[in-house]
């Protein structure tokens, strides 16, 4: 499921969703897009919530916000927790988290921090430093609830009664769930239509670790958190097989899979070539092999790197039909 976009374009489509993922966070971040609320009631309520408060506030992260900022920060994220605890939650409360999720560092004035890198890639305090001293930067003061209000009306933007009634039709009906690919049980046999994924590309991403400072703000424990991220390929093409058995079980005759996987090892290592015979073991039909060859990734350009040079330059979407 990872940020949820896929099952939001499905619920936008009036489909129903059913979304997966090792990380709880992937639910916190994909729930309250569901519903989204009203620009008033989240102005209401960012009023109403007392960032000024004393909390929790830990020093490492002073690399990143101001102590004001970081004040309200901590503030916002006990309220909320709060909130889970008493089971008061409401979709209010979850949107203001997920925007806030999404502020949490990056490269503009738009953000909680200073100049760093998005949170889905987040570094770490003491990379923070480093990059403040190279850059001769420092923390400015953030206003919180103004940038989560601000990022709340552009997201919102275009979300007029039209979408709200496709969404509403669809939300009570979605099934958002936290474990292993390999074993849903709660999905039916048969009962899905396509399914839209992409594994964990071996070694290559830090999954754990790049999301440190959501799961902080979330209160989740990243220890907790079971990856599966093999270093070898054929531990690897294991795995897979193993959903690929889960994949063809939930879906219904006739049903596709686009299963988006990349190059990596500098290229020399394709996975939709490892990808390809785990799909046919369980009974899939393999359709076609789409390859998107990207000419410039915003990632390079913030990790500050020549584009092209690293990382995952093409991205390879394996389509298989159930029989």
């Amino acid at each position: 499921m990872g940020r949820g976009t896929t099952p939001i374009e499905t619920a936008l489509l009036g489909r129903v969703a059913a979304g997966n993922d090792a990380n709880p966070l992937s639910i916190v971040m994909t729930r309250p897009r569901l519903r989204p609320p009203h620009l008033v009631e989240v102005e209401n309520r960012l009023r109403a919530i007392p960032l000024d408060q004393p909390a929790d506030m830990p020093e490492d992260l002073l690399a990143f916000y101001h102590p004001t900022t970081l004040r309200a920060i901590s503030a916002l994220k006990r309220y909320l927790a709060a909130k889970k605890e008493k089971r008061q939650s409401d979709p209010v409360d979850e949107w203001i988290e997920v925007v806030a999720l999404n502020r949490l560092t990056g490269h503009s004035s738009g953000f909680f921090s200073v100049y760093t890198l998005p949170p889905n890639q987040a570094v770490s305090a003491k990379s923070q430093r480093k990059i403040n001293e190279k850059r001769n930067q420092s923390p400015p003061p953030r206003d919180v609830g103004k940038i989560i209000l601000k990022k709340t009306r552009q997201l919102l933007g275009d979300v007029d009664p039209r979408v709200r009634a496709s969404l509403a039709g669809v939300a009570n009906r979605a099934m958002l769930l936290t474990g292993p690919a390999a074993s849903t049980p709660q999905i039916r046999s048969d009962s899905v239509s396509l399914i839209i994924t992409s594994p964990p590309f071996l070694d290559v991403v830090q999954y754990a670790t790049d999301n440190w400072l959501r799961c902080w703000f979330a209160g989740i424990d990243p220890a907790n958190v079971q990856l599966t991220v093999p270093k070898k390929l054929a531990d690897w093409q294991a795995a897979m097989t193993e959903v690929f058995r889960e994949l063809h079980r939930v879906l219904k005759p006739g049903g596709h899979i686009a299963f988006e996987v990349g190059e990596v090892h500098g290229g020399m290592t394709r996975l939709e070539e490892a990808v390809l015979p785990c799909g046919v073991q369980v009974g899939l039909e393999p359709l076609l092999v789409v390859i998107n060859d990207q000419k410039f990734t915003k990632t390079a350009n913030c990790w500050g790197i020549d584009n092209m040079a690293k990382g995952t330059n093409t991205n390879r979407i394996v389509v298989f039909r159930k029989p």
